[in-house]
């Protein structure tokens, strides 16, 4: 069964006509349909159409309305209609890039943005587009931080306002109307600009031990394709991979004579369960806490309630209080904590169905990463048991 499973989940990955990808593909398409309205002379082409140059620069504005406005619409469908791609995943992201590109060129075009502003965003792209592939070669997904999704935001409004400033209704309103329109445009654009260099820098940040300047993996929030040992998290899900898995990590423990813990929300308690079906656990395994709502994270683990408030239980922040607070509690040298949403309900835009944060507790250290797992609720929980077990080893090992 579980093998079955698994093969619909990759067919599912492997498709590309989905509407979320048909929807991002659209978008793509309508790129050059935006740079053809806003710089042909297309309004030759309706005589009939009076004060059609009037509104040329409008017509363009409403096409890149569209193209913006629908960015969340792709990722809205995969993750609603369980569709989530590899190819979605390659492509969704390009969609915005190619907009953005494709309109700051536009704007050079037009005698209206100098070419530094497009030189600093687009290098920003380049280089963390190869950040990010060298990242997945080694089999990491650096996940985007607030700081991208501004950039983004602030991009978009920016271009927006540089394309509206000198047009035609706007110039015929008054001079001081496009002189407050161009200092706003402005504004906005330098904001953006400040935040595409600080996401660039957060990147490096991440992306420290990757390029070779040390540091810890602390402040990595990854989410690692294979685990430890070279089984992939999605596949050690039948009985045999995790039991299997379990016994690396008991004996792993016995030979570091090292004690380890856990905390699980999501799991319920399956970490401690597949743990302790391993023959001789009872030497290096202490114990488990089931922490499935936020009083017995408070009560039990310490996890602080205004923590809880600020970032929600599935967080990197609680599930790193969880499993400080389960090794402080249990006695540990290691604690690993979970928390996430199984589904088939409670996900959300930011925190889809599918998302766990895994925490591992050792020493003076907690790291903390991020995974979006697909399937049903059972194939979500198994991942997360599969990918704790492969992180603790990680630690031992």
């Amino acid at each position: 069964m579980a093998t079955n499973r698994l093969t619909d989940k990759q067919k599912s990955s492997e498709q590309v006509w989905t509407p979320a990808n048909v929807v991002t593909l659209l978008r793509i398409c309508g790129v050059p349909l935006f740079v053809v309205a806003l710089l042909s002379s297309w309004p030759t082409l309706f005589p009939l159409w009076h004060n059609a140059e009037v509104w040329q620069t409008w017509v363009a504005v409403g096409i890149f309305v569209i193209l913006a406005g629908t960015d969340g619409l792709d990722g809205y469908l995969a993750r609603s209609r369980g569709e989530v791609t590899n190819f979605g995943k390659f492509v969704d992201p390009l969609a915005d890039k190619i907009l953005v590109a494709a309109a700051l060129l536009a704007l050079i075009e037009l005698g209206v943005l100098p070419s530094w502003v497009a030189l600093v965003i687009l290098t920003r792209e380049f280089i963390v587009s190869g950040i990010r592939m060298l990242a997945a070669s080694q089999g990491v997904v650096i996940a985007a931080s607030w700081y991208g999704k501004l950039k983004t935001v602030s991009q978009i409004f920016a271009i927006f306002l540089f394309i509206i400033k000198d047009s035609a209704p706007i110039l015929e309103l008054s001079p001081q109307v496009n002189n407050v329109i161009s200092i706003v445009a402005w504004t906005v654009m330098l904001i953006a600009l400040a935040l595409t260099i600080l996401s660039l820098i957060d990147y490096f940040v991440k992306a420290k031990p990757l390029l070779g300047f040390g540091g810890s993996s602390k402040g990595l929030e990854a989410s690692r394709a294979n685990n430890a040992g070279g089984t992939d998290a999605r596949v050690a899900t039948d009985d045999g991979s995790l039991n299997e898995l379990a016994q690396r990590v008991v004996e792993a423990a016995r030979a570091k004579n090292q004690r380890i813990g856990c905390a699980e929300s999501c799991t319920g308690g399956l970490i401690a369960g597949t743990i302790t079906s391993v023959s001789g656990s009872s030497e290096v395994f202490a114990g488990g806490i089931v922490s499935y709502s936020n009083a017995v994270k408070e009560t039990n683990l310490g996890v602080s309630p205004v923590v809880l408030a600020n970032f929600g239980a599935v967080s990197k922040e609680v599930a790193c209080e969880m499993a400080q607070g389960a090794r402080r509690v249990l006695g540990v040298d290691v604690a690993v904590a979970v928390t996430g949403i199984a589904g088939p309900e409670g996900g959300s835009v930011e925190k889809p169905i599918g998302t766990v944060w895994i925490a591992v507790s050792h020493q003076e250290e907690v790291v903390a990463e991020r995974y979006l797992f697909e399937g049903d609720r059972e194939q979500v929980r198994a991942q997360s048991v599969a990918r704790a077990l492969a992180l603790v080893l990680d630690v031992l090992q």
